[in-house]
């Protein structure tokens, strides 16, 4: 039985939160905690939050589950919406767009049947 967890409008470019979530998919999940924990992203305290959220969800749903089996089976960085902002210029230019990029994260973990 597999648990997931969301995490909607983060406020990161999608570009750099997958570089955080590369680094995890499909590991076991308490070498990708430790991974998390140690990585200097700004994204990785947010994942590592969302991974022990499914975590929790997986053992809400499993009471007798040992932990030692769970890896991330699937983990997700889509598009979000796009702030869109300006910033003032020259006279002729008037206004640069500034593009501020939103995310959503869906991981899902599962348990290796033994």
């Amino acid at each position: 039985m597999a648990a997931r967890a969301q995490l909607r409008y983060y406020r990161s470019s999608p570009q750099k939160v997958r570089l955080v979530a590369d680094l995890v998919r499909g590991q076991r999940v308490e070498p990708a905690l430790t991974s998390l924990r140690l990585c200097q992203k700004y994204a990785a305290k947010d994942l590592e939050k969302l991974v022990r959220s499914a975590l929790a969800n997986l053992e809400q749903a499993q009471p007798e589950l040992d932990v030692d089996n769970v890896y991330i089976s699937r983990i997700t960085v889509d598009e979000g919406p796009t702030m869109k902002r300006g910033r003032p210029a020259s006279k002729w230019v008037r206004m640069h767009r500034i593009l501020k990029r939103m995310c959503h994260v869906t991981v899902e973990l599962d348990v290796h049947e033994a």
